[in-house]
């Protein structure tokens, strides 16, 4: 019996992901969904897997009714789960249990792991190193698809493998894409949208917990102001000089040596010393503690985009008697699980560069502090869906988002706030504004 053909969910799924689940089987197996974080998209994936092994199963007995050899098709369905991050593997082991599937059909494939079953989940990175599970799969899901943009040189094999056969079936999950990136190209290409639900539809329908976003501007002192002004005239002199503006272009250059190559270099150090002072002023340490002091005793997200900066915050919650705790790719799998089983016992502000933003489930938690500086629209839709899922205990969030005055910080506010609001719509959307 095929191994995915036992999934049983405890639950029925929504009008939404059933709508989603027909709109990939009548796109020929292939397509991306763009559900918001906390709307059921693994969920989604296992069903589609599901139908189309019921599919490829009932045509196999149409085919052996009729006198024609089918092979083992007939009785496996190998299903490739792929995911950006080692701690994303149990999370989903632990659902395809939980929805009926038995231990042994469930092998894992990442470092010192390599066991190889009817339904194997993956790491990207792995993937990459042994490209003929792809081959092998009668499916392919690819949580998370935005990192396989153009940037990602690396993964470009996967979709060179996958459109080595056309008949495989492969499914792209992600919370965002923006369509009009030319970095998100061969994604849209290979596996065009099929089914849309934002973060803006999730809300209105009651879906998603309503983010209230809390603004919190707050001002340079006078070392940082004037750190933060040479920074940004040496940015600008350094793309006039070398009549390029765009930084991926600029990277460009940094591989062609000569001249331009140390101004593209000065260009980015410029930027480094910038992205690390917006992201670590000290105005937006002390808001921050302000603000974990208007929540005792409840679990709060607090995203940076430097370890340094957060490494500071973690010190000054020590300094004022608040325990934190940071997460981040240097540290440890072990010791981030560890981590993350203590929160909200052990200690309540969780500090994370990244980590958290992708994939990991915080059902409970319901405030998100914004530190970092960013107008990455696909990180402002992770960092907000992390604090959103509703539960019977959680109808509304807060998402605060410190950031400097009169400074390339507004672009985050602006980002946090096309991402989710719905009010010029409905009005459900509450904005509110909060000054330290």
């Amino acid at each position: 019996m095929i191994a995915i053909l036992n999934l049983k969910f405890p639950f029925e799924l929504k009008d939404d992901q059933l709508q989603a689940v027909d709109a990939w089987l009548n796109s020929k197996y292939r397509g991306s969904i763009i559900y918001s974080t906390g709307t059921g998209k693994t969920e989604i994936a296992f069903e589609c897997a599901r139908r189309l092994a019921e599919i490829k199963y009932s045509n196999a007995v149409l085919l052996s009714s009729k006198g024609k050899k089918t092979g083992k098709s007939a009785q496996i369905f190998r299903i490739l789960l792929i995911v950006p991050r080692i701690v994303l593997i149990d999370q989903n082991v632990n659902r395809l249990l939980k929805y009926g599937l038995s231990r042994e059909s469930i092998g894992t494939y990442f470092g010192e792991h390599k066991d190889i079953r009817e339904i194997t989940v993956s790491t990207y990175q792995s993937v990459i190193n042994r490209l003929d599970l792809i081959r092998e799969s009668d499916m392919i899901i690819l949580d998370e698809i935005h990192f396989l943009s153009e940037t990602a040189k690396e993964f470009s094999r996967i979709f060179q493998i996958i459109e080595e056969d056309p008949t495989k079936g492969v499914l792209g999950l992600t919370a965002t894409i923006n369509e009009n990136d030319s970095r998100y190209n061969t994604i849209i290409r290979t596996l065009p949208p099929v089914k849309k639900y934002l973060i803006k539809d999730a809300v209105t329908d009651g879906r998603l917990a309503k983010p209230q976003v809390v603004p919190i501007p707050v001002n340079f002192t006078a070392s940082e102001k004037k750190i933060y002004t040479e920074t940004s005239a040496k940015i600008s002199s350094l793309s006039r000089k070398l009549g390029v503006f765009d930084p991926k272009r600029i990277s460009i250059l940094l591989f062609k040596g000569g001249y331009n190559a140390k101004l593209a270099k000065l260009w980015f150090e410029n930027v480094r010393i910038r992205k690390e002072l917006l992201s670590s002023a000290q105005n937006k340490m002390l808001a921050a503690v302000t603000i974990v002091r208007k929540h005792p005793s409840e679990p709060i997200m607090i995203f940076s985009e430097t370890v340094d900066s957060i490494k500071k915050l973690e010190s000054i919650l020590e300094s004022n008697g608040i325990i934190s705790r940071s997460i981040h790719n240097k540290i440890p799998a072990n010791q981030r699980k560890k981590i993350l089983e203590e929160w909200g016992r052990e200690y309540f502000p969780l500090l994370s560069v990244h980590t958290l933003e992708i994939g990991y489930d915080i059902p409970e938690v319901r405030i998100a502090i914004i530190i970092s500086n960013s107008s990455n629209f696909n990180q402002a839709a992770q960092r907000i869906g992390r604090v959103i899922r509703k539960t019977s205990r959680k109808n509304y969030a807060l998402v605060y988002v410190i950031y400097i005055r009169d400074s390339k910080d507004t672009s985050t506010l602006r980002m946090v706030k096309s991402t989710i609001d719905i009010s010029d719509r409905d009005n459900q959307l509450k904005l509110t504004s909060f000054r330290t």
